[in-house]
């Protein structure tokens, strides 16, 4: 039953500001690998929310002259509101400040505490208050005489206080026999190495609790202390599944996660810390930890404190969510750093949306319409050029689930947008326009052809752009029960019959 069941969660985001385009990143490819699943016919859990505990949560409450869980109440609606700005399909959206996730983390620690992994101690070391992450000696430096983390950039200060720890150097080597027992548990490659070589080079007892500031989780029979927020934040993708009750259908169905999608920065709290927290636990990790490269303008990472900030609900109301989707998913390459402007954006749609794949289905039924009352049948008639399209389509097309198993999007969504490319050039040779009078048959076997490839680019394309795709298939009067990836495995979509309705066009060229 698993095996057909796909859980997949973003980053909780922390509102201590507006949302950017690296939320909007995030966002849109797990919306993306989970619309695909559905269309692979998976029973899809889709998580998004937000992390509403810490110090950072607390100052910036402070500012605002707002008791803490006021302010989180107003920015966590902005946030729950971009879900629909980005056209998300997430099945749910949870907060940190809710009930049933204080149950989950107050059953998480008193398991760490029952197995022994967690004991009380002083924290003495180096904190960084944006992260909510601490530091060793060798990842800082210093400069105006300010000490900086060499991991993150942001600013640290020393801290000394009674905390609890997690026994985290106990579970170096049954990480790294956890890694090596499930090689694609980090992906890419690349941060798979950065972290199995942390964890070699030493992991120090982590410390699990703060006793410096009050807005967060109380330890269970010690609300002098409160629950560090990574172990609070992680939990979330339990407490979503009405952890810890175990017998509950959204338990079974889904945990383990199959994927969490997340940024780059926040890798070593998601593939050492929470494996090491479920381990202890005698929980089963989450299958895949996928982390994705930063969202940069020019050659620097977007922040609010550079000013270099694209806003995603700016970019949608002027150029369109599809759009910012397709752009976002092509142009940031698989696990890498991805530098995006509006000139690029612009040249994308261009290129890609309106002269390929929305030029094909535009020519087609502009075609049809005009010239065959918008009606089109098939006969049995195959020509040598019919069967090189079908060939060369299936022969592209097998890969696609691998791709998408392994989150190479870009090497995706260049596969279908080929598949576009050779259909345009099809139509291109085979000219139909000329068989109107000559040769109606042939004329009819080469739109019926055309349209099944546009069915077969718009299904795959779906998941990345789905409000242009389900006008298409609107159009071709494809039922939604057929919208999915079966014609992979060679079910047939479209009658020999079609008739359409009308589609207007699908994407404007932009000015350059």
């Amino acid at each position: 039953m698993m095996q057909n069941n796909f859980y997949i969660t973003t980053p909780i985001y922390y509102p201590s500001g507006e949302p950017h385009m690296g939320h909007a990143y995030s966002s849109i490819l797990a919306d993306v690998f989970a619309r695909f699943e559905r269309n692979n016919n998976k029973k899809v859990f889709f998580l998004t929310g937000t992390d509403e505990h810490g110090l950072k949560i607390q100052s910036a409450a402070e500012k605002k002259g707002l008791p803490p869980l006021i302010y989180c109440d107003k920015i966590s609606l902005i946030f729950k509101d971009l879900t629909k700005k980005l056209n998300l399909s997430n099945d749910d959206f949870i907060r940190t400040t809710e009930q049933r996730h204080h149950k989950s983390v107050s059953d998480l620690w008193n398991k760490l505490v029952k197995s022994g992994d967690i004991y009380l101690s002083k924290y003495k070391g180096w904190y960084s208050v944006s992260d909510e992450a601490y530091y060793n000696n060798d990842e800082i430096s210093e400069k105006n005489g300010k000490k900086y983390s060499t991991f993150s950039g942001s600013e640290v200060e020393w801290v000394e206080e009674d905390s609890f720890f997690f026994k985290l150097s106990a579970w170096q080597q049954k990480l790294l026999d956890f890694y090596d027992n499930n090689k694609k548990f980090i992906l890419p490659i690349s941060r798979r190495n950065e972290v199995v070589n942390f964890v070699k080079s030493g992991l120090k007892d982590l410390s699990v609790s703060r006793t410096s500031f009050t807005w967060g989780i109380k330890v269970p029979e010690n609300d002098k202390h409160v629950i560090y927020v990574w172990l609070d934040a992680l939990t979330n993708y339990l407490s979503a599944l009405n952890f810890p009750n175990t017998k509950d259908n959204l338990y079974k169905n889904f945990w383990p996660a199959s994927l969490h999608v997340i940024g780059k920065d926040i890798l070593r709290f998601h593939a050492i810390y929470w494996p090491a927290f479920l381990l202890a636990a005698k929980i089963k990790p989450p299958s895949r930890i996928f982390g994705h490269g930063w969202i940069l303008s020019g050659d620097e990472k977007m922040s609010k404190s550079k000013g270099n900030i694209l806003d995603p609900v700016e970019i949608i109301d002027k150029y369109g969510i599809d759009e910012l989707r397709y752009y976002l998913m092509k142009e940031v390459s698989h696990g890498s750093d991805g530098s995006i402007s509006l000139k690029s954006l612009t040249n994308c749609i261009n290129s890609d949306l309106a002269n390929n794949y929305g030029n094909l289905c535009q020519r087609i039924f502009s075609f049809v319409k005009n010239n065959c009352n918008s009606k089109v049948t098939k006969n049995n008639e195959v020509s040598e050029s019919d069967i090189k399209l079908i060939n060369e389509t299936e022969k592209i097309t097998k890969n696609l689930r691998d791709f998408m198993n392994d989150q190479n999007l870009n090497h995706y969504i260049k596969s279908v947008i080929n598949i576009s490319f050779l259909t345009n050039k099809y139509i291109n040779d085979e000219e139909p326009w000329k068989l109107k009078k000559s040769n109606v048959i042939k004329m009819n076997n080469i739109l019926h052809l055309s349209f099944e490839q546009i069915v077969k680019i718009s299904i795959l394309l779906n998941p990345i752009i789905p409000i242009a795709t389900s006008k298409v298939l609107d159009a071709l009067q494809v039922s939604p029960k057929l919208r999915n990836l079966s014609f992979l495995d060679g079910k047939k979509i479209l009658p020999d019959k079609i008739i359409i309705n009308d589609l207007k066009i699908l994407f404007k060229k932009l000015d350059v």
